[in-house]
């Protein structure tokens, strides 16, 4: 349902109405509460959709669906049977003074389609609760079905009809937290027979087949990615000579066509999950893992950006994009290349001699783009976990992945193609990141201040933050205060129109280069091929709901972060529950309005709820102790026992 408010917010064309959502529209229709023009319907200007936030002594606010969209208000006596997380569709106060008003005219659903619950016993008696509530859902079981299954068994609840829709198991076994996190979404890992169907009907490629797209398979491409990766997006090839960068991404929309059953598939997961020991694919794997993905040494179907360069200004002075072949003559993992380039690793033939020749060549360009670029943009520190779990799927150990020089090579090949392809296009899907609030700011630099930093406002936002980086890096606390900054930012999200993005300091930002893994690169895609044909009924096909696709892919990306973030909570929970009692140095992370720590002993990450403390100030190292595990809401509550001796 959120999906359709979005689409009549911004204007919903009638040809792509399905026909569970017409019947809705009809409805909609009859109601007044939309209008159709031109076989667009879009919501009347009397109303607004959008959801029903905190609800407080009987009044509360909607956070209305739109861009540039101040929330309405709803007095007492307007709110009806509306709770919180409530999809609304309102009817504006017009002419009323004061803060913007409006009044529910129907709840149509929830925002959180679907959760989870479980069976908890109290006095004696069951009963199914939220998992992360503890209050009662709207799907009930009788006092038989109740008593038919085990305390501490989890379902899977749909909000919108009230319905229990399957048993995920129980709170106890560790391997229930995928199914939990997946549940919330609906996210899943099979695919439907009819997009397998059509997934396995794709041919190996046959360059015979594909002359009209250029032929670069004499190049020397290689992909650069994490040992485990099974997906490659991303190829490059370092022409010295011309100063030439070739940045080749797996062509997806060759097989991946509007409209049809694996094209919605992707729409609806928009992303690829990444738990710590497997992947939820946004395609099927016969496409992501083997036809799309960039393998060495077969034929593949790829997207490229050709990049000229002049070394000297670093700037790239002309860019074309084209379809072609390419044949990637070897997969290298990051380990490989950062042994190379600190001398620890050989070529094994004249062949991958000539490829490490161009990357030695590339790392140059590469890091001189790097530092002008941070003149500009920010270089925020923060560490990315990586959890390690085994076969029962509890954590074995965790570790915090650092950037390396192969890292850094790869991630400015990917900006310079990013890059270049926004500049293509003025409406289309940017990747925006709007500068913060001043009231963020000052919160930041109040914060700082009390851990004993000189926060002297300079011109410039970034002028300032590098002031504190600096002296962050001078009291050992880089990490932790580069997340404080990210915490004051914008987030970052998708946009029909360029409002350039403020993290990286580039005055217009897409995504291109990872196509098999989100759905906003495909829609880049095809619309750079409509542009470059000329195409002007694609190019429109294609940005006809732009608004409404740029906010869902938006959503979705939040999904799937948090189903990522849930499930090592998840785990850090377990592994807390197995030492309760045990004492851990941890690091306070935040004082207000809650305490908390986040754990830096041999497993590392965890985040603490600090139930007791004295004096106690942000960033300090301590000593806790371990008290309780809430498993079912992931979280682990502790004391501080100690400080740590500097």
């Amino acid at each position: 349902m959120k999906s359709l408010l979005i689409r009549l917010t911004h204007g919903l064309s009638e040809q792509d109405v399905t026909n569970e959502e017409l019947v809705h529209i009809n409805n909609f229709l009859a109601k007044n509460y939309i209008t159709k023009k031109e076989n667009i319907y879009k919501f009347h200007s009397k109303y607004r959709a959008g959801t029903l936030g905190l609800v407080q002594k009987g009044t509360a606010y909607l956070n209305v669906i739109g861009e540039l969209t101040r929330d309405l208000f709803i007095a007492e006596g307007d709110l009806g049977d509306a709770t919180e997380g409530d999809l609304i569709i309102a009817q504006r106060l017009l002419g009323k003074r004061g803060t913007p008003s409006a009044k529910i005219a129907e709840v149509v659903g929830r925002a959180e389609s679907y959760s989870v619950a479980y069976i908890i016993e109290k006095d004696a008696h069951k009963s199914l609760v939220d998992l992360k509530t503890d209050f009662p859902v709207g799907a009930e079981l009788s006092t038989d079905e109740l008593n038919s299954y085990e305390v501490g068994d989890v379902f899977k609840i749909d909000n919108q009809k009230h319905l229990i829709m399957e048993k995920l198991g129980n709170i106890n076994d560790p391997k229930v937290d995928e199914k939990i996190v997946l549940a919330q979404f609906n996210k899943h890992d099979e695919f439907e027979e009819d997009v397998l169907e059509i997934a396995r009907s794709f041919k190996e490629v046959d360059a015979k087949k594909y002359l009209k797209r250029k032929d670069l398979r004499k190049l020397a491409f290689c992909t650069i990615d994490p040992v485990t990766a099974k997906d490659f997006d991303d190829a490059i090839y370092w022409d010295s000579e011309n100063t030439t960068l070739y940045v080749a991404i797996a062509d997806v929309s060759e097989y991946i066509k509007p409209f049809g059953a694996l094209d919605n598939e992707a729409i609806y997961r928009s992303f690829s999950i990444y738990l710590p020991h497997r992947s939820i694919p946004m395609l099927p794997r016969q496409l992501s893992e083997t036809l799309c993905s960039l393998q060495p040494h077969v034929d593949r179907l790829a997207y490229v950006f050709e990049m000229k360069l002049d070394i000297d200004a670093l700037e790239v002075t002309n860019s074309v994009v084209y379809e072609a072949i390419i044949h990637s003559q070897r997969r290298f993992n990051y380990e490989e290349i950062d042994a190379f380039f600190a001398g620890e690793l050989k070529a094994k033939n004249s062949q991958e001699q000539n490829i490490f020749n161009d990357l030695t060549a590339l790392r140059v360009v590469t890091d001189a783009l790097r530092e002008k670029r941070l003149k500009i943009g920010y270089d925020f520190r923060s560490s990315e976990l990586e959890m390690q779990i085994d076969e029962d799927s509890n954590i074995v150990s965790t570790t915090f992945a650092e950037e390396t020089p192969s890292h850094s090579l790869v991630e400015d090949c990917m900006l310079l193609a990013n890059k270049a392809a926004a500049s293509k296009f003025e409406r289309g899907i940017f990747r925006i990141h709007e500068p913060p609030s001043q009231m963020k700011l000052q919160i930041l630099y109040q914060e700082l201040a009390g851990i004993g930093m000189n926060i002297e406002i300079r011109e410039t936002i970034k002028e300032t933050i590098s002031d504190i980086q600096k002296q962050a890096t001078e009291m050992g606390l880089e990490s932790e205060v580069d997340t404080l900054i990210i915490r004051s930012q914008m987030q970052a999200r998708y946009a029909p129109l360029n409002a350039g993005h403020f993290g990286l300091g580039f005055e217009a930002y897409t995504h291109f280069t990872s196509p098999i893994r989100r759905y906003s690169d495909l829609i880049v895609h095809r619309l750079l091929k409509a542009i470059n044909n000329n195409d002007t009924q694609e190019g429109s096909y294609v940005l006809r709901n732009i608004e409404s696709l740029s906010m869902t892919i938006s959503e979705k990306e939040r999904e799937a972060s948090t189903i990522e973030l849930d499930f090592m909570a998840r785990k850090f929970a377990r592994w807390a529950n197995e030492n309760i009692g045990k004492e851990f140095k941890a690091r306070i992370s935040a004082t207000d309005p809650e305490i908390k720590a986040d754990l830096m002993d041999a497993i590392a990450g965890a985040r603490l709820l600090i139930t007791s403390s004295e004096n106690v100030v942000l960033f300090e190292d301590v000593i806790v102790r371990i008290d309780k595990v809430d498993i079912p809401k992931a979280k682990i509550f502790a004391a501080v026992v100690g400080k740590v001796d500097v």
